[in-house]
């Protein structure tokens, strides 16, 4: 086992589980991007928790430690698609307020697109 430094994240281990981490969060997002659309509508399970696998994902890859690694910013952007196709065909049978709507949409495509920036960074 190799060792960098003292921080809880400096070590094959840590990295390890970092990686062991970040795929079961992509995997996550690549089964629901894969699976029955309806469960990527704005009120169902994936729909929620999928955005904030993506905010996750980012926040461990601005820490900078070895073990994150993102999908490709290709992969990102076509998740980004096929997500926000099933928000718009499905968001106003919720009855959001415009406002809402027009800021929760906002959040998902910057949430995408920074995930795909960092991607791209990446490699």
């Amino acid at each position: 086992m190799g060792t960098w430094g003292a921080g809880n994240f400096d070590s094959d281990t840590a990295a390890d589980h970092l990686a062991a981490m970040t795929d079961r969060l992509v995997t996550e997002v690549t089964e629901a991007m894969a699976g029955d659309p309806v469960e990527l509508e704005p009120d169902e399970y994936w729909g929620v928790t999928v955005p904030c696998n993506l905010e996750l994902l980012l926040m461990l890859d601005r820490q900078g430690w070895v073990g994150v690694t993102l999908p490709s910013p290709e992969v990102i952007r076509t998740w980004h698609r096929t997500f926000l196709a099933v928000w718009e065909r499905t968001i106003d049978g919720l009855g959001p307020k415009p406002a809402y709507k027009e800021e929760r949409r906002a959040v998902l495509n910057e949430t995408f697109e920074r995930l795909a920036e960092a991607s791209a960074a990446a490699q």
